[in-house]
């Protein structure tokens, strides 16, 4: 990653300022680890401010950290791209100081549409969440058949 930066160095064009103009991902200490058109991955720490009265992540700070990857890897082509619809499944609870991983993988894009999953896990491996998104394009050139 860039020297104090949460962007890496090789971001496609326009992560960067994505990333300098995402208050919530910036005010929560989640770094972007590596992105490709398609992919990201990114790392959170949960912090006490993020647990709800049983003592868990609240799900609303996972969903918020796997919905980021999520953004990063369909903005990764360029074009502005938002989420058309997500769900969440919650599989395991994370507390306190658990670091987390999201990593989002494209699965599919068509014309102006695409479907990413993310799994958000511990740096030991367990799974914490599964996540679906649907984007959509907003501005820029539509993916032709085949490509």
């Amino acid at each position: 990653m860039g020297q104090h930066s949460a962007v890496p160095d090789d971001a496609p064009a326009g992560i960067t300022e994505l990333y300098e103009r995402d208050r919530a991902c910036r005010s929560l200490g989640i770094a972007l680890e590596e992105v490709t058109p398609g992919r990201a991955l990114m790392r959170m720490r949960v912090r006490e401010d993020m647990v709800n009265g049983h003592g868990m992540a609240h799900g609303g700070f996972l969903f918020l950290f796997a919905d980021a990857a999520f953004a990063y890897a369909c903005n990764g082509y360029g074009p502005v791209t938002v989420a058309q619809s997500a769900q969440v499944s919650f599989l395991r609870p994370a507390a306190v100081d658990d670091e987390l991983l999201a990593e989002a993988v494209e699965r599919t894009r068509s014309g102006r549409n695409g479907i990413y999953d993310v799994t958000v896990r511990r740096t030991d491996g367990i799974v914490v969440a599964e996540f679906r998104g649907q984007s959509v394009m907003l501005a820029g050139r539509v993916q032709a058949p085949g490509e």
